[in-house]
């Protein structure tokens, strides 16, 4: 079992300068593998990736999500970026290596094509699908739910999510001292990014994927 993830950035052309997200996207692409064997940035916006373990899935797409949110926006006054992520998880088999990621196939790479294309339909902006359709149910019912807020990350949130992410063990102190702000103000932006939730979803899906894989 391999997970795959399959995105293209909302809104990406109302930016004249195409490289504000672009080059962030590829060195965090890079991080994870080779390119084009296990990620490739294709058409403008559109970017896939694979990665061998199921369980770390979610935690990436969270993190892609949380890159593209700290994008500053066109407009100064603004406190959320111009543009967002749409994002297909697929869960599943690789029967075929491709020299280009693009050209490999496997019900993986099925699975997050087919996820990513009925997100427009849904109106949502991340989704997963995988073998078992129970807990595709439950886990694509938490995210509908986290993307209400995730959708609406201010720059600010989406800086915190991403320390959070880093480490998920920082303190709030410590958290505090890697953006540079005061520990009542981590306090007030942990509380508007809904950290609890989102690292709670992350959790029970890592929890319920280990104990399908196993």
């Amino acid at each position: 079992m391999i997970g795959v993830i399959k995105g293209d950035i909302i809104a990406s052309r109302k930016l004249t300068d195409q490289d504000k997200w672009l080059l962030p996207l590829k060195n965090l692409l890079a991080q994870w593998g080779k390119t084009p064997e296990q990620w490739e940035l294709v058409w403008g916006d559109f970017f896939q990736v694979e990665f061998e373990d199921p369980e770390e899935a979610l935690r990436k797409a969270l993190a892609i999500k949380v890159l593209i949110k700290k994008i500053a926006p066109l407009n100064e006054r603004k406190k959320i970026s111009t543009i967002d992520v749409r994002i297909g998880i697929g869960i599943g088999e690789k029967t075929y290596s491709g020299v280009k990621i693009s050209e490999s196939n496997g019900s993986a790479f099925i699975h997050a094509g087919e996820r990513f294309d009925a997100l427009k339909k849904e109106k949502i902006t991340m989704g997963i699908k995988s073998p078992w359709s129970l807990f595709d149910e439950e886990i694509n019912l938490y995210l509908k739910l986290a993307g209400t807020f995730m959708d609406k990350w201010t720059i600010s949130s989406a800086e915190l999510i991403h320390a959070v992410l880093q480490n998920n063990t920082y303190t709030q102190e410590e958290i505090g001292k890697l953006l540079g702000i005061k520990q009542s103000g981590v306090s007030g932006r942990w509380n508007r990014a809904n950290v609890e939730e989102i690292m709670e979803v992350e959790k029970m899906y890592r929890k319920k994927i280990k104990k399908l894989l196993s």
